[in-house]
């Protein structure tokens, strides 16, 4: 099979390096509007050539690893391609991307999040093995025609990960909760320390514990935009309810009520139980 992928950053690099061990992948190529992306990924050899978007409508797999406002758009640009094709996207976010697939390429298209990355991004972010035992959620794949669901499971199954069926709105409010809310509150947690008049003070006593939980900060600022735009009502319901329990451990804190400090803790304790 001959592959194409819209976007060579961390999730297309990534995938790139893992299609070309798959016996049943013959040719991967590459496309993407940022020139300096393309000569890094042609030097890192992710893909054997670039070809302009209007040309990716040839291949049998069309992969979009780009962020969920550039799918929407890229799907109204494919409606060429043949019944064969499939369309696979990588997106963080799937109701808005879903509800905007036109339906003369319903069938074509397969609403895909791999559940995996890191916090840096671009070509150079790629890594080997990133999709390897990690999950990846397929959604409303009864609307998809039959070659296309068995090329997508074909491929995820191959490339070592655990599948996971949803609908799109189910995927959305769960991924708010573990994953875009997180990014929020490391987002907001950097902004809280950069606008501390002795920042670099405090910066330089980060140790552990900050550096993991604004990790998250270092991601895209623009990809991350678009998900919290696409997924706003999940994200403020998910925010709300994180806010909520803020509000309650600071109270414990303030009435120097200890044994419900405690017991809060011990309560967030229990998710690494299910965690393991």
């Amino acid at each position: 099979m001959n592959i194409a992928i819209v976007g060579l950053g961390l999730m297309g690099g990534s995938l790139a390096l893992s299609l070309k061990k798959l016996d049943f992948v013959n040719k991967i190529v590459g496309s993407d509007h940022n020139n300096e992306h393309q000569k890094i990924a042609l030097e890192l050899e992710l893909v054997s050539e670039i070809v302009k978007f209007e040309e990716v409508y040839n291949y049998d797999v069309i992969f979009l690893a780009i962020p969920v406002d550039g799918v929407i758009k890229a799907l109204q640009r494919l409606q060429n391609v043949s019944a064969e094709t499939t369309i696979i996207d990588l997106g963080s976010t799937k109701s808005k991307i879903v509800a905007s697939t036109p339906a003369s390429i319903r069938k074509n298209f397969i609403a895909a999040h791999p559940m995996t990355g890191t916090e840096n991004y671009g070509p150079t972010a790629a890594i080997e093995g990133l999709y390897e035992d990690q999950v990846v959620v397929l959604c409303d794949l009864e609307d998809s025609g039959e070659i296309q669901r068995e090329v997508s499971k074909k491929i995820f199954k191959a490339l070592g990960m655990k599948k996971y069926f949803l609908k799109a709105d189910e995927h959305d409010r769960h991924a708010a909760f573990i994953s875009h809310m997180p990014h929020a509150i490391s987002y907001s947690l950097a902004n809280t320390v950069m606008k501390q008049e002795n920042k670099n003070n405090i910066i330089a006593l980060a140790a552990g514990g900050f550096r993991s939980m604004s990790r998250l900060a270092k991601s895209s600022p623009n990809m991350w935009e678009d998900i919290f735009r696409q997924n706003k009502t999940n994200l403020l319901e998910a925010i709300g309810l994180f806010e909520d329990e803020l509000k309650m451990l600071k109270s414990s804190i303030e009435k120097e009520n200890w044994s419900e400090v405690n017991k809060t803790m011990q309560d967030g304790y229990k998710l690494h139980d299910i965690l393991k």
